[in-house]
Formats: C-alpha cells, structure tokens, sequence
C-alpha cells in the first residue's frame, strides 16, 4: 500500500486486533507515516541547535574564564557520552512511555541545560549543565528515535526514510550554525546559548500535538503494508529490558564490529571535526565565522550523503557500503592538516574539496549500521542500535577530551587529525569482517516484554 489509506475517526479500540485494516473508505492521498516523518523531521532540526554549539564555544569560554581547553573539552566529552549512553534506555522508554512524551521531556531538559549555562562561573557547571543536563536531554533526542520512527510506521522505504531523518540533524546544523557563530562573535556566547534553548522548546507544542506513536493509534497499517497491526501494550521494565538487550546482543560478533566502527565514527566526526574544527581553523588565522560556515556546508552535503547511502543500503551490500564511507573519510583526514597549513587563514579550493567531501561522508555510515542491526536483532533492532549508538558518542567522547588535551600540550591537532585517519581505515576493515545474515549464527531471540 504505497499512496492512499484510510484515514477516520474511529478510534483504535474500535478495530479488532485480529483484524486488518478496514476498506472501501475514502482514502487519503499520502499515507499518515510520511507527516509523521515530517514532524520527526523537524523535531530533529529543532534540536540540533546543541550540537552546533560546542566547537564555538572553546575559544570564548578560554578567553572568558580561563579554562583549558582540555576541561572544556571534558564537559563536552561528558556531554557526547551521556548522549549515546542514554540512547538505548531511550528507546525502551519510548516503549513504556510512548514516543511523545519521551520527546517532549527531552526538550524540555535541553533547554533548561542550555539557559543555565549562561550564569555558570566555574568549569564543573558547564560539566553538570551542558554534560549532565544537555548530554541526557539530547541521548534522548538521539538516532534512536529516528529508528524508532521507522520501525514503526514503515516497512517499504525504511532505508530512505532513516537517512532523511538522519539528515534532519545536518539540516539543523545548517540552520543554527551561521547564526551562532555570529551571535558569538558579535555579542558573545550567551545568547548562542539562549538560542539552543528556545529552539528547542518552540518544537515541544509540534511534538505533542502531531506526533503519534504507532500506526494503530490513527487505525493504520504502516506505510508498504497491508496488515493492520494493533498497538503494542506499553512494555514495563525498560531499563531492565534495554541490559537485557545488551547482553543478548554482546554474544554475538556482529554487535562489537558495529560497535567499533561506529565508536570510530563518532570520534571522526562529533568528537573531532565537530568540535575541534573551528579552534583548529582559528589557530591557522582563520575567522570563526568563517569555519563555521564550513562546518555548516558540511551540513548542507551531509543532507544529500546521507539520504543517498540510505537508498543506497536499500539495493546494495551494507557492509561493503561502510568499508568505502570509512576508508575514504580516513583518507580525507590525512590531508587535513596539510591543507589547513596551506590556507593561511583563507577558504581556497582545496578546503572547499575536503568539506563537500567530508560532509558528503559525515553520517551516511548510519543508515547501513542501522540496517544490519535490524538484519541481525530483529525486534530489539533499535534497543541494539541505541547501544551501538553510544559507543559512537564514547569514541566521540574521548576525542573530544583527547583533543582538546593534545592541543594543550603540543600546540597543534596535527596528531589527533593523522591518529583519527588510522582509526578510520581500521574501521574499514572491521565492517568487511561482518558476516551476512544468511551466513552467521541465528540472533538472539527478542526480548520478551518484562
């Protein structure tokens, strides 16, 4: 069922659980999972004003308080690992819970982390505000839901509609960025920080009116099915559930070469380009504005990449699509410093080359690691991915604090930009070790509803 559907007011306790979805209704011209996709979309825009903000603020909140880079660094690392590690148990609470209200809350806390940092006087207040409070709002805000999202309301298209939404985080970035750099070089990092808040708390009305759950709640099947599927009773235990899940899963092989490589992921992309880019840039004379506007044509090719791997994992090997996204972003890196030294503080073309090309690379790894989750864990797929998920955001942890402290010392990146080049072509090599479904051990079995 591609296009029309039926759509009434009828209400999901009035269709039998065994029975499929009624017929012979008037019918909608777009299936109801698209404008929830919309509004999945747009939540993932609203709050990806956080993830524009670190790498802008390195540089004023030195000069500011005199802080390190290093214990700037560490609240930012803080920040990334909370966000993966809350991942997985976010998506068990979406199962308990419901998608909105998870949501909603997760809004909510990240706006309140962003608003106190701007009466914060020492360097363990950006760690409880923007590590704790930013870090468990945005975990749940993480790629999860996304998957979430998809695994519920689509069966054809999965592989497209994971990288739109995927992309939904570049489009913020896209949005936010230029704007922040420009509050913070006019008028001071505050109201940057004042603008994550609101832009997170404008999308909560949008998620709770128009955002629903499941199919069954609007009396749907999802979209590229036939059979009405009832609404899931909400599953208790979620955080047991989400552990249970991890251990199911650590058995397997496949678990820890996804987890590797997407823990390298994260360190080459949130960890490194993400946040040290524009510290890295200024150092070689560059205008903060300026870097960040790379940063954001970064976002703008990381739209078209990621939604081209996405159709991509629909037709072709997953595993050999990550063994090429790692292998030429490692290679992208080892040029890096060379063209940084060679700019002098100005955007020639080489830089515009490894921008396009990186942004092009930046997450397209995620719809194929989503996919081979789902190929491997069945049902527990994004439970598995939400920890997948947080050994990206720990890779990207660690090379946050890592390289925050390796400029300290040294007074350059040079080493954090070749060591992440290697890492990547280790990685590339780990996700041609993955076996195929057919040709692998039988996953584990879900979960059970606790």
């Amino acid at each position: 069922m591609l296009l029309g559907v039926t759509q009434t007011a009828e209400t999901p306790a009035e269709i039998p659980a065994e029975a499929p979805a009624p017929r012979g209704r008037p019918r909608s011209r777009v299936h109801r999972a698209w404008f929830v996709a919309a509004v999945t979309f747009v939540t993932i825009i609203g709050a990806a004003a956080f993830a524009s903000l670190p790498g802008l603020l390195i540089d004023p909140l030195h000069s500011e308080f005199d802080w390190s880079r290093g214990e700037i660094g560490f609240a930012v690392s803080v920040n990334l690992a909370l966000y993966g590690l809350t991942a997985p148990f976010a998506a068990a609470l979406m199962d308990r819970f419901g998608i909105r209200r998870v949501v909603a809350v997760a809004l909510t806390v990240i706006a309140t982390g962003s608003a106190l940092t701007t009466v914060m006087t020492a360097a363990w207040q950006m760690v409880l505000y923007w590590g704790v409070l930013v870090g468990l709002g945005s975990g749940s805000m993480a790629l999860a839901f996304a998957a979430t999202v998809t695994d519920r309301w689509f069966v054809a298209r999965r592989g497209l509609v994971t990288g739109i939404l995927t992309a939904a985080g570049a489009s913020g970035q896209l949005v936010f960025l230029p704007l922040l750099s420009w509050l913070v070089e006019n008028h001071g990092w505050r109201p940057a920080a004042i603008t994550v808040a609101l832009s997170a708390l404008v999308v909560v009305p949008f998620v709770w009116l128009l955002l629903r759950d499941h199919p069954a709640d609007v009396g749907l099947a999802p979209y590229g099915s036939e059979e009405f599927k009832p609404k899931p009773p909400p599953v208790t235990g979620a955080a047991r559930r989400a552990v249970t899940v991890l251990f199911d899963a650590a058995r397997t092989g496949p678990f820890w070469l996804l987890a590797g490589t997407f823990a390298i992921c994260g360190a080459s992309t949130n960890g490194l380009v993400k946040t040290h880019f524009i510290p890295a840039a200024h150092d070689h004379g560059m205008q903060i504005t300026a870097a960040a506007s790379l940063l954001a044509v970064i976002g703008v090719f990381d739209i078209v990449g990621t939604i081209a791997s996405g159709w991509f994992t629909d037709r072709f090997d997953a595993r050999r699509l990550l063994a090429v996204y790692y292998a030429l972003r490692g290679v992208s890196l080892l040029f890096l410093p060379m063209l940084l030294v060679q700019g002098g503080g100005d955007v020639r073309p080489p830089m515009l080359f490894f921008i396009v090309f990186y942004g092009l690379d930046w997450v397209a790894t995620v719809p194929p690691t989503i996919a081979l989750c789902r190929e491997y864990y069945g049902a527990d797929s994004a439970i598995v991915f939400g920890w997948v998920l947080a050994s990206h955001q720990v890779g990207a942890g660690i090379v946050a604090f890592a390289g925050g402290t390796v400029r300290d010392v040294t007074g350059s990146y040079d080493m954090v930009w070749y060591g992440s080049g290697a890492l990547c072509a280790a990685a590339a090599l780990m996700a041609l070790l993955i076996r195929s479904r057919a040709k692998a051990a039988p996953a584990p079995a879900p979960v059970s509803a606790a």
